[in-house]
């Protein structure tokens, strides 16, 4: 039983958010789900083409930062529980257009609270806020480094990206301390999954793979990421809502790691292409070395990963194999690669 009933979900037509919303339609039946997102680039209906006609579903397009239209819906459904997803997340796109991240992941997210703040105070009831960060907000590890990341680490953010990710974090930080907001945080690993937008290193190798085409491995081919599948990092978000401490902040990190050449060499693996299918390309601006979460904290809650790398990762190439229909028209909104 989810002690929520109504929960907004921003960003829930994105990759993860998009599952998490699968998660919680499918697990409880007495909830309600209302799914914000503004469908930029990497925002995409099809993520949610299965759950559109649930009655317990309710989409609304709109901006984090439009606290109006965020007023309007949380007082609409009568809104218990935010799970905030929204964000700019792919670190090439920063580079280009830093202006960009700042004006979602540190301005909306100021917003969104602040609406979250004003209608809790109308109804005379908390709303619970939950922030979806990102591990990069520590900076880096180096390669021989024994330290993992605890949620209590610095924050020591290196690209735009990274700062407007660690900005929005204070901010929910500071409503907590301020205004007593019931928020909770948690940082995550690399994930991977279906309905992952083609910028990011997995679909983009498996695509790649399908047509024969190098996979780009970035000259820092020893650089190591922590790696999860999107669904254990959905149970564990839900564990969170159920259990996690207000005012705390938990990682969610499965240990795997895996540098850019192993996970080429899998992807290849798995389709039976050869290894020779590779290309190393430049480094990117601030191409961090290594992150590790320590997600002892959350673990002692009753969360475990139980996709094993080569399950999911089979799984995950097969559903775009499936699925040319999904990624073939978004390959036009995307030109990079990243992480």
């Amino acid at each position: 039983m989810n002690k929520y009933k109504n929960i907004l979900v921003t960003g829930g037509a994105g990759f993860i958010g998009s599952h998490f919303i699968r998660h919680l339609l499918n697990k409880y039946s007495q909830i309600k789900v209302v799914n914000v997102d503004l469908l930029t680039y990497c925002g995409n209906l099809e993520n949610v083409k299965d759950v559109a006609k649930n009655p317990r579903y309710k989409f609304y397009k709109a901006d984090i930062g439009d606290h109006g239209a965020m007023l309007n819906i949380l007082k609409k459904h009568n809104v218990d529980c935010v799970v905030n997803f929204a964000a700019e997340s792919d670190n090439n796109k920063a580079v280009h257009s830093p202006t960009d991240f700042v004006k979602t992941n540190t301005f909306g997210t100021a917003v969104l609270l602040e609406a979250v703040r004003q209608c809790s105070l109308q109804a005379s009831r908390q709303i619970r806020f939950h922030h979806i960060s990102t591990c990069e907000v520590f900076g880096q590890l180096s390669l021989k480094s024994k330290s993992k990341f605890l949620e209590t680490s610095p924050y020591k953010p290196r690209t735009p990206y990274n700062a407007s990710k660690a900005s929005g974090d204070l901010i929910v930080k500071s409503y907590f301390h301020t205004f007593s907001l019931p928020i909770t945080i948690s940082y995550c690993a690399n994930n991977y999954g279906t309905h992952q937008f083609p910028e990011k290193v997995i679909p983009v190798f498996t695509l790649k793979a399908f047509k024969n085409e190098p996979l780009p491995v970035f000259k820092s081919s020893g650089n190591k990421r922590e790696w999860i599948h999107v669904t254990d990092h959905c149970r564990a978000i839900d564990l969170i809502l159920q259990k996690g401490i207000i005012g705390e902040s938990y990682n969610i990190g499965t240990g795997l790691e895996k540098t850019i050449t192993n996970i080429a060499d899998d992807i290849l693996t798995v389709l039976k292409k050869p290894k020779t299918l590779k290309k190393v390309i430049p480094d990117r601006p601030g191409h961090d070395s290594r992150y590790l979460l320590d997600s002892s904290k959350i673990r002692k809650l009753g969360w475990r990963p139980e996709i094993k790398w080569p399950t999911g990762l089979q799984e995950t190439v097969q559903w775009y194999k499936n699925n040319k229909s999904w990624w073939e028209p978004l390959l036009s909104k995307s030109n990079a690669w990243s992480r």
